[in-house]
């Protein structure tokens, strides 16, 4: 199950109550309010957001805007998009950079929440931006914590300042001293957590606040928490006055509601959302994106940020000369294959496409599977197999599944999968030829 589909499912089937009607009385804006109301609470949103939210969506809905407009199901839908825009605070929140460097990103939470791993996320962001990060290990307690920062900042390219088991308050000081001497913009401070708020933690949190002063501190929070989630936030931003919430484990079979409710009971912005395990699973949050994902509409624009990141450009212009010149091999077709496994979980993908929650679709099942698969038989193929798909004949075929551990009968799915995509292609240059705006190849798998 992707990101918000069950709450998805169940917001769609409440504006089917608006759907097939001239006009909307009070009483069916009513009742389809109840059906929304019931998605979220299910999605575990807190009750008071809930309700709030509710109000605010039924004084615009009752007003003139619906109840004159020819097309009241979509004004419904449109009213509820705003909304959630608006509960989730409207516009992206970026992080504060220091006039006079170092920036200091102050990152803190519960036990378990995925500090170590986005403190590394966070900072490979930013270094993939021009930046010069440091990470520090203020985690002491916890079990091979300062070697998990270690063995995740080496696998981004960021260095760690560490002290082993010395006082966290003594490694944060010396770590900005350390920082200014090398020349680090940013530092990130992976401070330590408990399995619950307790006056210790709490404590030792605000002396490193005051000897660094950050310009942020950074609340992880495990969305799969669901309404606790909500709690966490709200006792730590009255403890240290948080500047920004990253919910992590997004990817999971959560509800949605944890990103519906933290800004609305702490006021501080969601600015992170973390999307999978892997250390580029990390995105800005836009209130806005993230309302269109809940309402079964997509994210085209982050689907086109992360294939932008994905893409090799030089590559992209010789497939473009391939296409044109009807030359595109079997070689061709595992670049693209690379290329679109950069992006991300193929169901995270299909989630950020408009539709894709909703109707036929939504059960869809992906074989991630399958891209192994075809990767495996095309690496079994001689070069010049793939150069010239042609002369692959039966024997051939045996010897191609016998090589990659598949069967006859999925190299010959996959070479007429092969054939209709040249087929596609021909039609793409044709057009080419007639001085039509040409197309570019899309992905393909």
């Amino acid at each position: 199950m992707s990101m918000f589909s069950s709450l998805s499912e169940k917001l769609n089937k409440a504006f089917g109550k608006f759907r097939n009607k001239g006009k909307l009385t009070e009483a069916d804006i009513k009742e389809g309010m109840r059906e929304i109301k019931l998605a979220l609470l299910e999605a575990d949103v807190s009750f008071k957001v809930t309700k709030d939210f509710i109000k605010q969506v039924s004084e615009r809905a009752v007003g003139a805007e619906v109840l004159e407009s020819l097309v009241p199901s979509q004004q419904i839908v449109k009213i509820v998009n705003e909304e959630l825009i608006r509960l989730m605070g409207s516009t992206q929140s970026k992080l504060e950079i220091a006039s006079n460097p170092p920036t200091v990103i102050m990152m803190c939470g519960l036990q378990g929440a995925g500090k170590t791993t986005h403190s590394a996320k966070i900072a490979s962001l930013y270094k993939k931006q021009g930046k010069n990060p440091l990470l520090v290990a203020c985690d002491i307690y916890r079990p091979a914590a300062i070697k998990q920062l270690q063995v995740v900042g080496e696998a981004i390219g960021v260095p760690v300042f560490e002290m082993g088991t010395e006082n966290p308050v003594k490694i944060a000081k010396e770590a900005l001293s350390y920082a200014k001497r090398h020349g680090h913009d940013m530092v990130f401070i992976d401070t330590a957590g408990r399995l619950h708020i307790d006056e210790v933690l709490m404590n030792e949190l605000s002396e490193i606040k005051k000897v660094t002063n950050p310009n942020e501190i950074l609340l992880v929070v495990d969305a799969m928490l669901g309404q606790d989630a909500v709690n966490v936030s709200k006792s730590f931003n009255d403890l240290l006055d948080i500047t920004g919430v990253v919910l992590t484990k997004l990817d999971g079979d959560t509800r949605g509601g944890a990103a519906l409710s933290v800004r609305h009971v702490t006021g501080k912005p969601i600015k992170f959302v973390g999307t999978g395990e892997k250390l580029d699973t990390i995105e800005p949050f836009y209130p806005d994106r993230m309302a269109s994902r809940i309402l079964g509409m997509g994210d085209v624009l982050t689907l086109i940020e992360k294939a932008e990141q994905a893409i090799d450009q030089k590559k992209a212009e010789e497939l473009e000369k391939k296409i044109r010149e009807n030359t595109f091999t079997l070689s061709d077709y595992l670049d693209q294959l690379r290329q679109l496994k950069k992006m991300g979980s193929l169901e995270s993908i299909m989630a950020m496409m408009p539709g894709m929650n909703s109707g036929a679709l939504k059960d869809a099942k992906i074989d991630e599977g399958a891209m192994a698969k075809t990767e495996a038989i095309i690496l079994s193929m001689t070069q010049k197999e793939r150069d010239r798909p042609d002369i692959i004949n039966g024997s051939r075929r045996k010897r191609i599944a016998k090589g990659s551990g598949t069967s006859v009968e999925e190299v010959n799915r996959l070479m007429k999968q092969y054939e209709q995509m040249n087929k596609m292609i021909k039609q793409f240059s044709g057009m080419g030829k007639k001085g039509k705006k040409r197309m570019k190849m899309p992905f393909n798998i």
